[in-house]
């Protein structure tokens, strides 16, 4: 069982996009996005505070990680994070699925 659970929520295409990612870091929100495997890549919306409570680990980025996204449970790592410049605060993330 992975030690690292994240709750997201789906993110539909209407609502993706440099517009729309810029609301949710206004919101305290993170932009996301699970894909590889079989499955088709799915759009998600992390909590900012959930997501940099899991970064002060260093086995955040060396383990599987499980991302809630409504009843659906995806066993993950993290492929890529990318951060602000000046703030270092998350802007958005990659999962690969595992």
């Amino acid at each position: 069982m992975a030690n690292f659970v994240l709750n997201a929520a789906a993110r539909e295409e209407a609502i993706q996009g440099k517009g729309s990612s810029r609301r949710l870091r206004l919101a305290s929100k993170v932009p996301a996005i699970i894909y590889g495997g079989a499955a088709e890549p799915v759009a998600v919306t992390l909590e900012l505070r959930e997501l940099v409570k899991a970064l002060e680990s260093n086995a955040f980025f060396e383990e599987v990680i499980e991302v809630k996204v409504g009843d659906k449970v995806e066993s993950v790592k993290i492929k890529a994070l990318q951060r602000h410049p000046a703030k270092n605060t998350p802007m958005h993330a990659d999962f690969v699925r595992a």
